[in-house]
């Protein structure tokens, strides 16, 4: 299984919407076919670990990273794949939660006489698709939130001057971030401010572009904008209807999103990520500036937060890292945990989960 999760981790960059996902076919002890599912509407891992495999699948035990599918999508259902091969054993690794599976492709399994085996390893192939388990689980994406500050947290001079706080390597380590997301959302101020292109480039692996999507809630982008100005195209969510704003935007080739409006008269974050879940979107990158990342953190919709700490200092009259109003006590604190570490060039990288938890 350990092996079959190495092989799904390969789909990082490719397989989305689907889930990541892995298989090994094992016969009298020795690999007789292995694969992992590369893209969406392709033959799923199972699918191509049995043409691996050929007549020596028959008799074989099948660890799969996912519960088998039972159901026509873009593909046939693996599970009868596997019956249809006579495989005689199935270790999976999660029951897929999606409610058109959920449990179906084992108990087809278990009825066609296969020894079925579930959740090992299970922990392991939620954390390698921590977006298709929220998304089915609860109908929103997993929120990433990047952030690049100095050693005393700030992100940007006084003046608005930001370029560049970290060195190459840890903007090319953002750029796999990027690639590795379905969408990748900002804010109009910094559309305005800083005019970025929010692409991922320079990466030495295939992958599908993110999405582009910009939260504007009175529709204020200007049409010149660099994402404006390619082919990539723009989702732009808004709060409210503004006809000739409107179709200045869609002539520009952007597409807009209409959700509603939240009490401080922003739109409605939940809203805009369920929005974004109903598009496919299983993984989500926050590109923003201090307000919308910390009012998004605040609302307890980022899932886990990812800072590039540069060896520098910037003074206190800079700008901060996060906008976090109403917290004057101790007591009030946003709990951390601390996922992982790493030095990139001469950078650090700190990824924490917000509060502590570890369900996805």
């Amino acid at each position: 299984m350990a092996e079959a999760l190495r092989l799904a981790e390969r789909g990082r960059y490719t397989a989305d919407p689907n889930p990541r996902v892995g298989c090994v076919l094992v016969r009298d002890g020795e690999c007789v076919g292995k694969a992992w599912h590369e893209r969406a509407g392709e033959p799923h891992a199972e699918i191509l670990a049995l043409r691996a495999a050929g007549d020596q699948a028959k008799g074989a035990s099948a660890y799969v990273t996912l519960e088998p599918c039972s159901h026509y999508g873009r593909t046939p259902p693996c599970a009868d794949a596997l019956i249809e091969a006579g495989i005689e054993r199935v270790f999976a690794g999660a029951t897929d939660p999606n409610p058109r599976v959920a449990g179906k492709g084992l108990d087809r399994l278990r009825q066609a006489g296969v020894s079925v085996n579930a959740g090992l390893m299970a922990e392991q192939s939620e954390h390698l698709n921590p977006g298709f388990f929220r998304r089915m689980r609860a109908g929103l994406p997993y929120v990433r939130a990047k952030l690049a500050a100095s050693l005393d947290g700030r992100t940007a001079m006084a003046s608005g001057e930001s370029q560049w706080i970290t060195g190459l390597p840890a903007r090319r380590d953002v750029h796999r971030l990027r690639a590795a997301s379905s969408a990748i959302i900002t804010g109009v101020d910094t559309v305005i401010a800083d005019n970025p292109q929010l692409t991922a480039r320079d990466i030495e692996v295939d992958f599908i572009p993110p999405r582009r999507v910009v939260v504007d809630t009175h529709l204020r982008t200007p049409t010149e904008r660099k994402m404006l100005c390619d082919e990539r195209g723009v989702v732009i969510i808004h709060g409210g209807a503004m006809p000739a704003r409107e179709g200045e935007l869609i002539h520009a080739g952007a597409e807009l999103w209409q959700v509603t409006q939240g009490d401080d008269g922003h739109v409605n974050a939940v809203a805009a990520l369920e929005a974004m879940a109903e598009a496919q979107l299983n993984e989500v990158l926050i590109e923003a500036g201090p307000r919308l990342t910390g009012a998004w953190l605040q609302a307890g919709l980022v899932d886990e937060l990812i800072v590039y700490i540069a060896p520098h200092l910037m003074g206190h009259e800079s700008r901060p890292l996060l906008a976090l109003p109403g917290l004057e006590a101790m007591a009030e604190r946003l709990e951390l945990k601390m996922i992982d570490q790493r030095q990139i060039g001469n950078d650090l990288r700190l990824s924490w989960r917000i509060g502590g938890g570890e369900d996805i």
